[in-house]
C-alpha cells in the first residue's frame, strides 16, 4: 500500500500559445504560464511569470505535458517545479474541456509527476520527496492537487 499526504494545490493561469505544428509523435504547442498560486499546509505562495508548458497533442487524443515553473513562497523563497504528465479521456469529454466548460475531473484522466528543486534551507526537504498529482482544467488554466508519497 502506498500512502500519500496532500502537499499543495497549484492553480495556474495560461495565456499565449505557440503552435509549432506536426512533430515526431503529434502536434506541439508551447503555452506560457504567466502566473498562478499554490497553497498547502507547509508552503504557500505565487507562481512567478515565465513558466512554460510544452504540450504534445497525440493522434489518439491524449496529450503529454512538460511544465517548468518558479514558485515564490510567502516568505520569499524560490522553488523550481518541473512536472510531466498525461491527460486523456473520451473525445466528447475532452471537447468540453477544450471549450472551457466545467467537467467533472472524474470523467477524464489527468495526472502529473512533479519534481521540486530549491536552494532554500527551509524548503530543502522538497529536494528529497516523490510527489504525484491529479489535475483538472478550469477555463483560465489547470489546477492540480499534489501529494507527497510517504
Amino acid at each position: 500500500m502506498i500512502r500519500t499526504e496532500h502537499l499543495l494545490t497549484l492553480s495556474l493561469n495560461i495565456r499565449s500559445t505557440y503552435l509549432l505544428g506536426a512533430v515526431n509523435g503529434g502536434n506541439r504547442r508551447i503555452v506560457s504560464v504567466p502566473d498562478g498560486s499554490f497553497d498547502g499546509t507547509r508552503l504557500n505562495g505565487i507562481v512567478e511569470p515565465g513558466g512554460v508548458d510544452w504540450v504534445l497533442d497525440k493522434p489518439d487524443g491524449s496529450l503529454n505535458i512538460d511544465v517548468r515553473l518558479v514558485l515564490r513562497t510567502d516568505d520569499s523563497e524560490l522553488i523550481a517545479l518541473r512536472y510531466t504528465g498525461i491527460r486523456h479521456g473520451p473525445p466528447e469529454v475532452l471537447e468540453r474541456v477544450a471549450r472551457g466548460e466545467p467537467v467533472d475531473p472524474a470523467d477524464y484522466y489527468f495526472r502529473i509527476s512533479p519534481q521540486f528543486e530549491t536552494g532554500s534551507t527551509r524548503y530543502a526537504w522538497l529536494n528529497n520527496i516523490v510527489a504525484v498529482g491529479r489535475g483538472f482544467r478550469r477555463p483560465a488554466g489547470p489546477t492540480y492537487e499534489i501529494f507527497e508519497v510517504l
